[in-house]
């Protein structure tokens, strides 16, 4: 079979490679997929070039993907050869078992039901941007756990950066579980976080800009879902109601993040930093079932036309793959692979 491997870290047209490899076979409790589609997320290319650190092995990248189980391992229930399915942290701890490639082999516990009506595309595009957005809706104090239609009646959310992949998805979820959703973007995605479903856009960069998320909740945000704390900091804190939360996702830009701690202590506030690797996977499956859900109602859909761009790219193109969302490039990146 055909994959992409790396066995040393640096810029991904020096180190990723197109190679033929055994197919794997699947052992106790773990799923063999034919991979249709491939997803590429920031952590991708961070892990390929160091930046978690770590014993460099021979590894096969990206922890999101969709396709058809093609054999089961002793052991797994709930699944059966020809289902159709998305994973998510395909990779973790296990290095040879990311999506670019034609096959890999799974834990039953990271491998999901993809319905039948939803693409390989959508499917891949799911896994971590989703379950981010998920836990990051579900950590307000005395918020739901869960989300469903409903389950955030009343709330105000402000989703920062709704053009990218996790923007995306918070603005989706938290629109299909009932909340007011503002988000801020640049002046030329405003019109990717409208498709998305935000109700009110806001320019970031506007020196009003705390001023027009304040006319929209007067009390101010319930939750922020951060992908750039640094930067933001001081428009959260102006914005969040008292016991507010932020959830941080990631910290865009670099800018180093100060805590202001008689602002945060007047505001009751709180954060949650966001790291799927060590949430917990009885955090993820719940999430994931929700996910499902909602893909059902028709709650997450991808494409332009939703605010979310498919750039995809063939299995011996990965590196370009890689460099696109290194780059900050617009929309979800994704690999072909096979024709399911």
């Amino acid at each position: 079979m055909k994959a992409i491997t790396f066995d040393q870290l640096g810029a991904a047209d020096s180190v990723l490679h197109l190679v033929d490899r055994e197919v794997p076979e699947p052992g106790p409790g773990e799923v063999r997929i034919r991979v249709a589609v491939s997803g590429v997320n920031p952590t991708d290319w961070k892990a390929r070039t160091g930046m978690y650190g770590g014993e460099v092995v021979e590894s096969i990248p990206n922890q999101d993907g969709a396709g058809v189980v093609d054999a089961l391992g002793e052991g797994v229930d709930g699944l059966a050869v020809g289902d159709r399915v998305w994973v998510t942290l395909a990779a973790y701890l296990r290095p040879l078992s990311g999506t670019a490639q034609e096959y890999t082999t799974v834990p039953a516990e990271r491998v999901f039901p993809l319905a039948a009506d939803a693409s390989f595309e959508l499917g891949a595009s799911i896994g971590v941007p989703a379950i981010t957005a998920h836990r990051a809706l579900t950590v307000i104090e005395g918020g739901p756990a869960r989300l469903s239609p409903g389950a955030l009646d009343g709330k105000v959310i402000l989703v920062a950066g709704g053009a990218g992949a996790v923007g995306h998805a918070a603005i989706q979820l938290a629109r299909w579980a009932g909340a007011t959703v503002i988000s801020t973007t640049s002046p030329t995605k405003t019109a990717l976080a409208q498709a998305a479903g935000a109700h009110h856009v806001v320019n970031y960069r506007d020196e009003d800009a705390a001023a027009q998320i304040r006319a929209i909740a007067p009390e101010g945000v319930d939750l922020v879902v951060e992908v750039a704390a640094g930067a933001n900091n001081e428009l959260d804190l102006a914005v969040l109601r008292p016991r507010g939360t932020i959830a941080i996702y990631s910290n865009d830009g670099n800018k180093p993040f100060e805590l202001d701690i008689r602002a945060n202590m007047g505001l009751n506030s709180r954060y949650q930093f966001v790291l799927l690797y060590s949430v917990g996977w009885e955090i993820l499956t719940a999430a994931a079932e929700d996910i499902n859900v909602a893909i059902a109602a028709g709650a997450l859909p991808v494409g332009e036309e939703t605010g979310l761009p498919l750039l995809r790219f063939p299995l011996d193109q990965t590196a370009n793959a890689h460099q696109a969302v290194e780059s900050g490039a617009t929309g979800k990146v994704l690999i072909t692979i096979a024709d399911l």
